[in-house]
């Protein structure tokens, strides 16, 4: 089957027809992914049919996989289980939060560098779609005021956060389990080393410092709203097999919503970062 190669929006986005299987697994295919991740944000190989063999390795060519001790799979750390069902997966209750946008690993000094996700079981109602909102090109379009008005402003990033946009009322005992996980302090305006910027938001980002919590939440929705809308946004619509990857630290990404009985099931791995956030 020849190999197509497509971008999708202006800013966001290649998708890849015509690679399966082992084919994926070498290192030529794994280096044009890594410069079309750099380049789009997101890449998408359609029907891709990867075993969990072959993602971990497919995954190891990219870069450095992150273990994952509570992925609820039986034979790879690597490999982290997407559900709602619970004897899938010891993290399905948490699920509900993925549905409010998002960067992983926002409470790290070094958040995760990308991360793949592949379709082992699509939703029978046809729901669980996944978006993606492009960070460094909702900051490129700011004007040069709003820039220099986000200069040095700093976040609070918590698990605490999203999950009180899940539970806004939780009790004692919930609450304390929250704040158990560590919160971590970030610019808002994430700077790489070689000069290229993105916005550093979403469901983790729950105050700013030294503002009133009224004040700081309101400004931080305010730039969500503004980060997520259509010319920055991608909406992928899965089909079985089908692998995504992008670009953790510059897209957020959330699941559209999908019900606890839902068969939707999605097999992940993740990227160890490679810059701390400055």
């Amino acid at each position: 089957m020849a190999v197509t190669v497509t971008e999708l929006t202006p800013t966001t986005g290649v998708e890849i027809t015509g690679l399966s299987g082992s084919r994926l697994v070498d290192k030529a295919v794994a280096e044009e992914c890594r410069s079309a991740l750099e380049r789009r944000g997101v890449v998408i190989y359609r029907e891709a049919d990867l075993d969990d063999d072959d993602l971990v390795a497919f995954s190891r060519l990219l870069g450095q996989v992150v273990p994952l001790p509570m992925g609820g799979h039986p034979t790879h750390q690597e490999i982290q289980r997407i559900t709602r069902d619970p004897s899938k997966s010891p993290l399905a209750a948490y699920r509900e939060s993925t549905f409010h946008w998002h960067i992983d690993g926002t409470t790290s000094e070094i958040p995760d560098r990308a991360t793949l996700l592949t379709a082992r079981q699509i939703s029978d109602e046809g729901d669980g779609d996944t978006e993606f909102a492009n960070t460094f090109a909702a900051y490129e379009a700011l004007t040069d005021d709003e820039k220099r008005e986000l200069e040095g402003v700093r976040v609070v990033h918590s698990f605490t956060a999203s999950q009180l946009l899940v539970t806004p009322d939780p009790s004692p005992k919930e609450r304390a389990a929250w704040d158990r996980n560590p919160a971590r302090e970030h610019p808002l305006v994430w700077t790489r080393a070689g000069g290229r910027k993105s916005l550093l938001i979403g469901a983790t980002a729950g105050e700013v410092v030294g503002r009133p919590a009224d004040a700081g939440r309101a400004f931080l929705d305010g730039l969500l709203e503004r980060a997520t809308r259509p010319e920055f946004t991608l909406r992928h619509r899965w089909r079985q097999g089908d692998l995504v990857i992008w670009d953790n630290t510059g897209m957020l990404h959330r699941a559209l919503p999908y019900g606890k009985a839902s068969s939707r099931l999605m097999h992940r791995t993740s990227l160890a970062g490679e810059e701390a956030v400055a």
